[in-house]
This record gives structure tokens, C-alpha cells and sequence, in this order.
């Protein structure tokens, strides 16, 4: 779980982008004038990001009561209502596109997750994400990512080494380079490495570094690697792996497929706000002073 109120900033940034000087469209309403609403799925999927969207709202107008129904990583159908409101009807309606851009981006994070979680189950093989994130909404994707079922990568520059190709042709070598970088680090800090050859594996395994990272190879190729390194180091798939090939990838024996378009590119999940009544039990609850 993740602290919402460390990403106050980022909903005031966001919030300030949308209403700015203030809100033109709900002038019609008087300033008293109050509403049930409720926030459903118009798709199916696995819901994140409700505390969030709390927190909205409640940064927009503290007098508006919310409910949530669920909890992050629950699976919802079409027409399920996951949070229901009470308050300000001006200052819902303000809310709603804010609060619906952070629950839809990242329930279809862990919705992408979870179906990719799905197409390898049985196997040992786990889903990961990457540093392909939007400027910063790393920690809420990632933890979107783990809502869905699959697992973090590196979070940054500065919790683990990957040397990629860049690094390699710029002094010469994954040998040279592997050894330039132990003696610049402590040693609880893993080193991967990026290979795009069976040959390039070879070396890094004689390197001894502890995750070797397959770039962009062929099923065969995968496979022919997984069985040289026989589990002396993990072994990371990556590179352009669409969902339909994740199986056939996990069937290689590799430790990890990591997936960029979880987070730098995923469909966002469809929900809806609409004004109206809401369940009996939910509006006693309030009435009663319990939330």
C-alpha cells in the first residue's frame, strides 16, 4: 500500500490544471445545494487507486462524504459501483474528471497486469514493469503494477545496475564494464546485464553477475540461453514481448518478463460518475455517523 497523502502535490498540481481560476459550469447550481452520486466500472477489470480518488475529492471539498465499496486489486463487472458520494453537488462535479483520470489510469495498469499475471499461471515465471513511467507517477503505477499481481523492477538509477548496450560500447566491453562498475559499488547491490547474443551471455555468466537480462531474442534463442546459465544468474526476457507470446516466453524457463507498455502505454479502464441515489444501507451508515 502507498501513503496518499505523500502524492498531495500531484493532485493539487492536477486539480489546479483542471479548475484553475474556478469552475464555470457549475455556477448554475446554488452554492448549498446538495447530491448522491456514484462511481461505477463500465468495463470489466481490477480496480486501483480508490484511496486516491478519495483524497480528491476530500482535497476539492471536505464536506463530501465518500464510501468505498471495494478494495484495490478486487475485480469488478460491468455496472459494479465501487465508491459512492455525498455533498456539494458544484463540488462533485469539480472533482470528477481528476478523480477519474487517476482510477482509470491505473486500474488499467493493474488490469493490464493481471491479465499478463494470468497468461503465464502454473509457471515460475513472473511479471515485472519497467522505468518506461510518467514523470512523477512512477510510485503509483508501480504499485498499480502490484495491485494487478505482478512485481517491481528497479525503481530508479540509484537501487540496482543495469548495464544496456550504451554502457558497454562506451568503455569497451560487458567485461570491462562489469568490472569498472564493482569497483565503484557496495557489494548488496545486484548487477544486471543487458545481452543481445547468446555470446554476450556467455561472457556475462563468466562475469558472475547476478541478473542477465534477454534483449529482443527469438523463443529458441531464449531458450538456448536459459539452459547455458542453468540458473548461475536470473534471467530477464525483455524487449517488444506482446501479451499473446507471454506463455510461449515463461515456457523458456526465464525468471522474469518485463513489460514497458504496462505502464508507458496501457488502455485506461472505463468508469463513470452519475448523480443519483444511492444504496439505503450506505446512506444509514452516514446518518449514523459512520463512514
Amino acid at each position: 500500500m502507498y501513503s496518499t497523502f505523500q502524492f498531495q502535490e500531484l493532485i493539487d498540481r492536477a486539480l489546479q490544471e483542471d479548475i484553475g481560476t474556478g469552475d464555470l459550469s457549475t455556477r448554475i447550481f446554488p452554492e448549498d445545494l446538495s447530491s448522491f452520486a456514484k462511481l461505477y466500472a463500465k468495463e470489466e477489470g481490477v480496480v486501483a487507486g480508490l484511496s486516491l480518488v478519495e483524497q480528491v475529492f476530500q482535497s476539492v471539498d471536505p464536506r463530501i462524504k465518500v464510501h468505498i465499496l471495494l478494495k484495490d486489486g478486487e475485480k469488478v463487472n460491468v455496472g459494479d459501483v465501487v465508491i459512492e458520494l455525498e455533498g456539494p453537488l458544484s463540488s462533485i462535479l469539480q472533482a470528477e474528471r481528476t478523480a477519474l483520470n487517476f482510477l482509470q489510469h491505473l486500474s488499467g495498469i493493474a488490469t493490464a497486469t493481471n491479465r499478463a499475471v494470468d497468461q503465464v499461471a502454473g509457471l515460475s515465471t513472473r511479471i515485472v514493469d519497467t522505468r518506461k513511467t510518467l514523470p512523477g507517477w512512477r510510485s503509483l503505477q508501480k504499485y498499480a503494477v502490484r495491485v494487478g499481481g505482478g512485481q517491481n523492477h528497479r525503481f530508479g538509477l540509484y537501487d540496482a545496475v543495469m548495464l544496456k548496450d550504451n554502457h558497454l560500447a562506451a568503455v569497451g566491453g560487458l567485461s570491462e564494464a562489469v568490472q569498472r562498475t564493482r569497483d565503484q559499488i557496495g557489494h548488496m547491490i545486484k548487477i544486471e546485464v543487458e545481452c543481445e547474443t547468446i555470446e554476450q551471455v556467455k561472457e556475462a555468466v563468466a562475469c558472475g553477475v547476478d541478473v542477465i537480462m534477454l534483449d529482443n531474442m527469438g523463443i529458441e534463442e531464449m531458450r538456448q540461453a536459459v539452459l547455458y546459465i542453468n540458473q548461475r544468474a536470473i534471467v530477464e526476457a525483455s524487449g517488444g514481448i506482446r501479451e499473446q507470446h507471454l506463455r510461449q516466453v515463461a515456457e523458456t524457463g526465464v525468471d522474469l518478463i518485463s513489460i514497458g507498455a504496462l505502464t508507458h502505454s496501457v488502455k485506461a479502464m472505463d468508469f463513470s460518475l452519475d448523480l443519483g441515489e444511492i444504496k439505503a444501507t450506505t446512506r444509514a451508515n452516514w446518518e449514523k455517523g459512520i463512514t
